[in-house]
């Protein structure tokens, strides 16, 4: 693609009422839309009519802890959920987080793919592995498996799912009512596979979906994860503070896609940004430390303490964070660990000041300021090979999204930045990417 003709991405990231931790205790929301399915609707419609590629639903199997106290929760599971939003939008794309840690690929392909015809082609999947010893204590497990074993098993995992998205090829489905065929045999295919850790027979008992294969995206950023999106991934939501963390990001992403036989727009880097947006930059500051003063600090220095492997329950709130163990120590999210020690030091943050910022985006960029302000660093990013677009987080929800969809979206288009209307029907078009042929129609060509 062009220079003159490269186009942003904006996904949505849906996250009840806000993206700042204590959203739900600002005036300007409603915590009690968190179960309601007539919010995400409309959030979801909001994004569509601004011409978004997507919107995205994170998700986590552990249970809030206890210990913890006044706990986040999240009330709707992916499928739920963006099957719902399927049937009240027309164009956007719906992404939804499964894990491959805690999940069989045939369930997670069959879901999926049904997900992708119920949408007409717009289904996108995140994929995790899973950080924590809470969630693998759900599933039988004592402790989670080691960080290098989660990503071999969602490698294997996806080559799972994706021979049997492609079990039926495209022209497998006849229904010829009069001659009474309903599939043609030789187009379906037993994938009959065994590997380390799954073994599975196949076809799918769904045909192949609009798309062929849902969009995938993810979102680790540590070496095992840049490997595994280098390989696998089509999108990618990623996490850099600085314009030079994310130009090293972005262009080793692209490098490494490169080694492997790829091109480099066949993956699409997305930094996630809150846009805390105000008519002045002074308004919106002050709403990004209103917000920051409803933090309710227990929660959040455990929260962190879990992420860092270091107990700061009596840390002194005015003090930097204590010596922190080497990345390789930790068996959770190393980049966000990485990114949240890196914050710390390069900025000289007290624990009190990390635990604002990120209140806000837990790890992301919070960009208080003027929708001129937004946009100037949107195009900076876009244009200084930092990022193909953005996972837009809102701090407060409806608010936030209504503001940007109103102010920003227009001032990215008179920029000749941003669509004015969606080019094709499925997820796949709006990310411009290929429909992917079917791996047994290819080797029977």
């Amino acid at each position: 693609m062009s220079a003159p003709d490269r186009q942003l991405h904006l996904n949505l990231f849906l996250m009840g009422v806000g993206h700042h931790e204590a959203a739900w205790r600002h005036p300007r929301t409603n915590p009690e839309h968190l179960s309601s399915l007539a919010h995400f609707q409309r959030l979801a419609a909001t994004a569509e009519a601004a011409g978004f590629d997507s919107v995205f639903l994170a998700d986590g199997v552990e249970g809030p802890d206890p210990a913890r106290g006044n706990a986040w929760i999240s009330h709707f599971e992916p499928f739920t959920l963006l099957a719902a939003l399927a049937v009240s939008t027309e164009r956007i794309g719906l992404i939804g987080t499964v894990s491959t840690g805690f999940t069989e690929p045939y369930n997670l392909a069959r879901q999926f793919a049904s997900l992708d015809h119920l949408s007409n082609g717009r289904a996108g999947w995140n994929i995790v592995t899973s950080a924590g010893d809470r969630a693998a204590r759900n599933f039988n497990r004592t402790a989670n498996q080691e960080h290098a074993v989660r990503y071999q098993r969602a490698a294997e995992y996806l080559d799972v799912v994706e021979s049997l998205w492609d079990s039926w090829e495209d022209d497998a489905l006849v229904l010829d009512r009069a001659g009474g065929v309903l599939t043609d045999p030789s187009k379906l295919h037993e994938i009959n596979h065994r590997g380390e850790h799954f073994q599975v027979l196949g076809p799918l008992n769904i045909p192949r979906g609009p798309q062929g294969r849902p969009l995938l995206v993810q979102a680790g950023s540590s070496q095992d994860g840049r490997a595994f999106a280098a390989a696998h991934a089509e999108a990618v939501f990623t996490a850099q503070q600085t314009l030079d963390e994310g130009q090293e990001f972005y262009a080793d992403l692209k490098r490494r896609a490169a080694a492997l036989g790829r091109t480099p727009d066949s993956i699409v880097v997305l930094p996630g940004i809150v846009p805390v947006i105000g008519s002045t930059e002074a308004e919106a500051k002050a709403l990004d430390q209103e917000l920051d003063e409803l933090i309710n600090p227990a929660r959040a220095i455990a929260t962190l303490s879990t992420l860092l492997g270091v107990d700061l329950t009596d840390h002194p709130l005015d003090a930097p964070l204590p010596p922190l163990p080497p990345v390789s120590a930790i068996n959770g999210a190393k980049s966000r660990f990485e990114l949240v020690r890196d914050l710390a030091e390069r900025d000289g943050l007290t624990l009190r000041q990390l635990v604002g910022r990120l209140g806000g985006g837990r790890g992301h960029q919070v960009l208080p300021g003027t929708p001129e302000q937004i946009a100037d660093h949107i195009e900076h990013w876009f244009t200084h090979g930092a990022a193909d677009g953005f996972n837009v987080m809102p701090p407060i929800l409806p608010e936030g999204l209504d503001l940007f969809a109103e102010h920003v979206v227009p001032l990215l288009r008179e920029r000749g930045l941003f669509r004015h209307e969606y080019q094709g029907t499925t997820l796949r078009d709006h990310y411009g990417l290929a429909r992917p042929v079917n791996r047994y129609t290819a080797a029977t060509a």
